[in-house]
């Protein structure tokens, strides 16, 4: 199994694969603008459009000059692609000697594994985000403050609560949600409420565990919290199209060390995150007793 032996690209197409796997936060993001950037520190800039006014015209007027058209406003986000996460690694040649069949498949996995992780931890902490913050009157919904706590009693009007406030930020009601809950709060959600899944067991990937009405669970270690110890989970509602994702480069490179007797590989991911539509998405806070 020589790590030198692999083509590089190929490799890196079954990473990829492997992320797609594993990865929960990002999963349920808006992808469109990956093809548009491929070095590092470059950013996509995504317009955002704003709503034309509506008029009426009588019947009366119906041939009369409708005036002058209107200029709609529009903001450009600037979603950079700065973030990178890297391993490297080696196996012995005397320890490939007695490797059994299929390491190569482990270390792929486990490689991809621990990629997929960093980037859910970086989508996690936008919860944390000060841009988010800024916006509390829209977008972010303290329905359970830190005095309070999370219990079957009352986790099920949160989510309804949160689910409410997206409508009325003119979230369509068949648009499809998902929530990204700690395993802690899940075990009391399951308690609470009755969950949902498909006829088809396996398509619950990506930690769907199942679903609330329109709302998909989802449940992940990555969670971001307060500073106040962990004890308060950042746990977000979401529309698909709340946070853009960028993820436009997988490389890998095998190679042998000087120095040793074995064959490495080092591989790196570039990819980049941002909300866009933050009446798309609630944070709820839950705080445990």
């Amino acid at each position: 199994m020589a790590y030198t032996s692999l083509v590089p690209n190929v490799f890196a197409e079954e990473i990829n694969r492997e992320l797609e796997r594993y990865l929960i936060f990002a999963e349920g993001t808006d992808r469109r603008y990956e093809g548009s950037v491929k070095n590092q520190g470059d950013e996509v800039i995504i317009p955002a459009i704003g709503r034309p006014t509506v008029s009426t015209i009588t019947m009366a007027n119906r041939n009369a000059s409708i005036g002058t058209p209107e200029l709609l406003e529009s903001s450009d986000t600037h979603l950079k692609i700065d973030q990178i996460r890297s391993v490297n690694y080696m196996i012995g040649d005397i320890d490939n000697q007695f490797a059994i069949p299929g390491v190569k498949d482990g270390y792929k996995q486990e490689t991809a594994h621990a990629l997929a992780n960093e980037i859910d931890v970086h989508l996690a902490k936008i919860a944390q985000s000060t841009d988010i913050a800024s916006l509390n009157s829209s977008a972010v919904i303290p329905l359970a403050d830190n005095t309070k706590t999370l219990a079957e009693g009352n986790i099920w009007k949160q989510i309804d609560g949160a689910i409410q406030k997206l409508w009325e930020n003119d979230v369509p009601h068949d648009e499809e949600l998902e929530l990204i809950i700690t395993p802690r709060a899940y075990m009391i959600l399951k308690a609470a409420l009755v969950l949902t899944g498909t006829d088809n067991m396996t398509l619950l990937t990506n930690g769907k565990v199942g679903k609330y009405g329109n709302v998909w669970i989802k449940v992940s270690n990555n969670v971001a919290t307060t500073s106040n110890a962990g004890a308060v989970d950042l746990c977000m509602l979401r529309t698909k199209n709340a946070i853009s994702y960028v993820h436009p480069v997988t490389h890998v490179e095998p190679y042998r060390p000087e120095s040793y007797y074995a064959d490495a590989l080092k591989s790196f991911v570039l990819f980049g995150a941002k909300v866009v539509r933050p009446k798309e998405i609630c944070v709820i806070n839950w705080k445990y007793a």
